[in-house]
């Protein structure tokens, strides 16, 4: 079957690649695989080398391309295996890669001797032979008839179901397939099952103008009333879209699904800005049905999520479908109640906080509510939200010092003050400590500023930022006993590349006085990356201070804005370029339409993964960008 004329041993399977090297050991994986002889462990050892090797997590390679016809054999006529090698070929199809468009002709080029597939009598390789034609896209259209004949044919609902979502993707006539779906909707003598109405709508949808029709989008929830499916991880190329995703592209759309029970109020204001107060009672009935239904299905996570929701609004109103969450046994579902109660505002915050911090001080102090929440948040949120308020939580904590809260003195100067022995003694293992003494300046006192010189003296870099504000070293260009020893840290860090980045920001951070460090500056204007240099340049404006000219001024400012035009992801450093272009109260011309965009965007502009209670970082960027818009020219 292999070894024919032209067969497996006519290619240089050497000179060629896969995910691990030469392809050398494809040949004898491809006739382990044909042999009838075999045993079936070696045989399943076999498939699952060529996946990995062939398609490795979605890699595709030149071995790939090469193997495809002896794959496409092996699926028609081999000894078995036949699905999981139409899997295998569907991956090569839809892979990615520098030779993934080669590897795509390969397998459209084998479809035709795989046309019998197409009538097997396992609706599971009829579906895998359907995915593998749409993954090859345009190079399939020779197969449209055979696919519009299967459709006339087909009577398993899922296998029906995929040849609509195909012919949807594939057919170049968009109002032939609106037609046909509308038929295959409207049908009332034998009406179709609620798979096949679910992948007519949604590729109806799909090609549907936005605002998406409204007699459409009702259509399209009875369908997911009636076949609710998990399309995470779906078989089909990029130019799918699945229902719910659609639906998220109108948010009156999505909101309409929330209300019919559509699990998409998290995804709306992820995806939606401004639609925290549309989505909150739909998140509020979801915890309080939890309670009633399953208390299992509100756990730590998704209460977090209601604290980012609550974050975004003015809250203050009560809250009791909280109150079955604030008293349950679980720790961490009982604090992450309380942490949306702080973000909500809701009345008797502050002493939900306050008894935890009694009744639970340790679980309190170190639970990490998620993977991503840091350690002891439910009490520095406190004071973030209620602010001076939040006294009483704060004299708890300087009551017992411990490194996760440190941080909540910084806003009770008075009260930090009384406690500068506690932060010198965590400031060896807590960096908050470093930043209240810092906070404070000069009335941390002489003991804290010998704890910080010796700090600083070890190479701290932030210790020595915070001794210059505790001994008075950033009034301007002269040089204290302070400020020089920070210079000599930051020039002692600039020699470690890992540590180079927080040297720039605090030279930055010491204005004037950094002026013998300019040189250093100057050369971060040339690296390669363009945070590195937006760093820089932010730096020497801060250092150069009324000795700067105006198109000096406008040459950093450029360097800076390059971050927000050529941003190309969610996680672009937006908030420190935005901040310092408002700080220099310049906004140059190229840089205006993306801070027009970040200020003005409906839509999300910056990804809030992942959710850790924190307000949205979308709605920082935001308010910075509509902040520079109105303080610049």
């Amino acid at each position: 079957m292999l070894d024919e004329t032209g067969g497996i041993d006519a290619l240089d399977w050497a000179a060629l690649e896969h995910a691990y090297g030469p392809a050398d050991d494809i040949p004898g994986l491809l006739r382990a695989l044909a042999s009838a002889e075999a045993e079936a462990e070696a045989r399943d050892e076999a498939l699952d080398t060529l996946f990995s090797s062939l398609c490795h997590q979605g890699s595709v390679y030149s071995a790939t391309a090469a193997a495809v016809p002896f794959l496409a054999r092996l699926a028609l006529d081999g000894p078995g295996h036949r699905l999981p090698l139409l899997w295998l070929l569907h991956g090569a199809a839809d892979g990615t890669g520098p030779e993934h468009r080669r590897v795509r002709r390969a397998v459209a080029t084998a479809l035709p001797s795989l046309l019998a597939l197409a009538g097997d009598a396992d609706a599971g390789v009829r579906r895998a032979f359907v995915w593998t034609v749409a993954a090859c896209a345009e190079a399939s259209l020779p197969l449209l008839p055979l696919l519009r004949a299967r459709l006339d044919e087909e009577d398993d609902a899922e296998a029906r179901a995929d040849l609509v979502t195909a012919l949807g993707l594939l057919d170049p006539s968009p109002d032939g397939a609106r037609a046909r779906n509308r038929e295959l909707l409207g049908a009332r003598e034998r009406p179709e099952p609620p798979e096949v109405r679910r992948a007519a709508v949604t590729d109806l949808l799909r090609t549907a103008p936005l605002p998406l029709p409204a007699d459409l989008v009702e259509t399209a929830l009875d369908a997911h009333d009636a076949r609710e499916e998990d399309e995470t991880d779906h078989p089909w190329p990029a130019s799918y879209v699945p229902l719910t995703d659609r639906l998220l592209d109108d948010p009156e759309a999505a909101l309409r699904a929330v209300a019919r029970g559509v699990p998409l109020a998290w995804d709306l204001t992820e995806t939606w800005r401004d639609r925290e107060r549309d989505v909150l009672p739909w998140l509020a009935a979801e915890v309080a049905a939890a309670e009633v239904a399953d208390a299992d299905a509100v756990d730590a996570e998704y209460l977090c999520g209601v604290a980012r929701v609550g974050a975004a609004l003015e809250g203050g109103e009560p809250a009791p479908w909280l109150d079955p969450h604030l008293r349950s046994e679980d720790p961490a579902v009982r604090m992450a109640a309380t942490y949306a109660a702080v973000r909500l505002r809701v009345p008797g915050a502050l002493g939900l906080v306050l008894r935890l911090m009694d009744e639970s001080p340790e679980e309190t102090r170190t639970l990490r509510l998620t993977p991503f929440t840091a350690p002891g948040v439910v009490v520095t949120a406190a004071v973030d939200v209620f602010g001076e308020a939040a006294e009483p939580v704060a004299r708890r904590v300087a009551a017992r010092p411990c490194a996760e809260w440190l941080d909540v003195l910084a806003r009770f100067p008075a009260l930090a003050a009384t406690h500068t022995d506690a932060l010198v003694r965590h400031l060896p293992t807590a960096p908050a400590a470093t930043r209240v003494l810092a906070a404070l300046g000069g009335t941390a006192g002489p003991a804290a500023a010998r704890a910080l010189r010796a700090r600083a003296e070890a190479g701290d870099l932030a210790a020595a930022a915070a001794l210059v504000r505790v001994t008075g070293g950033t009034g301007g260009a002269a040089v204290t006993a302070g400020t020089e020893l920070a210079l000599d840290a930051i020039r002692t860090a600039w020699d470690d590349v890992a540590r180079r980045t927080e040297a720039v920001r605090v030279a930055g951070g010491l204005g004037p006085a950094a002026a013998s460090l300019l040189p250093l500056l100057e050369e971060r204007l040339r690296a390669p990356a363009r945070e590195s240099r937006a760093d820089a340049a932010a730096a020497i404006w801060r250092v150069e201070g009324s000795t700067r000219d105006r198109d000096r001024d406008r040459n950093l400012a450029a360097v800076i804005a390059d971050q927000l035009v050529r941003a190309g992801d969610v996680h672009e450093p937006y908030p420190a370029a935005l901040r310092a272009l408002t700080e220099m109260r310049l906004l140059p011309a190229e840089a205006g339409p993306a801070v027009e965009h970040l200020a003005t965007s409906p839509r999300r502009v910056v990804s809030g993964f992942p959710c850790d209670g924190t307000p949205h970082p979308d709605l920082e960027v935001r308010s910075l960008a509509r902040s520079l818009l109105t303080t610049t020219p």
